[in-house]
């Protein structure tokens, strides 16, 4: 959850505050990470509105969001300009792109690492960056070498809240295309609901059959949520 601010506190000027207590000045002497989201967000908007401080902006945001830092990098800048008063577009895009880039270094370790996907959880930490905070469906598909290691990601199908249309003959393109021995195939559910629908199950066996054609292994297909996935082979449904 937030963290919340006394009154006394969220009210005060940045300028006022004992000088290694600033948001600042507190993240060169101990580091970034000692910092709260609150004092974060502070850094990265830099002032705050006519009577209200920084920190209180940045207080009161979290706290709309329920703690969530999540729920606001799932609006786009418009929207966070609509919902919270003192945040104009140079603060909404600059937010999101501070979480956007934490969202990438954080799969940039992964790759770097030259992950080998082993199972369906290293696969979800994978593929994650790619799903993060979308309110539609989308559908990816995930080629590997004959060491089960990623090859690349390919997007093959955006949809609406509930769907999404996908062409298996340009699934098996791109997989003959970059030679894949082996794939994945994912897709979100934003409404959050892990259960694979008919559609899903008819697509999955869909998929699997057309690449056994070619000689091309489908490990597994992975419905993705916040926080939660399902595998099809870990269900033993592949």
């Amino acid at each position: 959850m937030a963290q919340q601010y006394s009154e006394t506190k969220g009210g005060m000027l940045i300028r006022d505050m004992v000088q290694d207590q600033r948001p600042r000045e507190k993240a060169i002497k101990y580091g970034v990470r000692s910092l709260s989201e609150i004092e974060l967000m502070a850094i990265i908007f830099g002032t705050g509105m006519r009577g209200k401080s920084v920190l209180e902006l940045a207080n009161e945001m979290l706290l709309q969001s329920e703690g969530h830092i999540s729920r606001l990098a799932r609006l786009s800048a418009n929207q966070l300009c609509t919902r919270f008063k003192g945040i104009g577009q140079a603060k909404a895009v600059s937010l999101l792109a501070a979480l956007e880039l934490g969202t990438r270094a954080a799969a940039d370790e992964l790759s770097d690492n030259k992950t080998c996907i082993t199972t369906a959880k290293v696969a979800v930490q994978y593929m994650q960056r790619y799903f993060h905070h979308l309110p539609h469906e989308e559908f990816w598909v995930l080629l590997l070498n004959q060491s089960n290691r990623p090859i690349t990601a390919v997007n093959v199908g955006r949809g609406g809240i509930s769907a999404t249309a996908v062409d298996v003959r340009l699934i098996l393109k791109h997989a003959i295309d970059h030679l894949a021995s082996s794939m994945l195939v994912f897709h979100n559910h934003p409404s959050g609901n892990l259960n694979p629908s008919p559609q899903d199950d008819a697509l999955t066996r869909k998929i699997a059959d057309a690449a056994r054609l070619l000689d091309i292994r489908l490990l597994d297909h992975i419905i993705i949520t916040d926080g939660a996935f399902y595998s099809y082979q870990d269900q033993s449904r592949l």
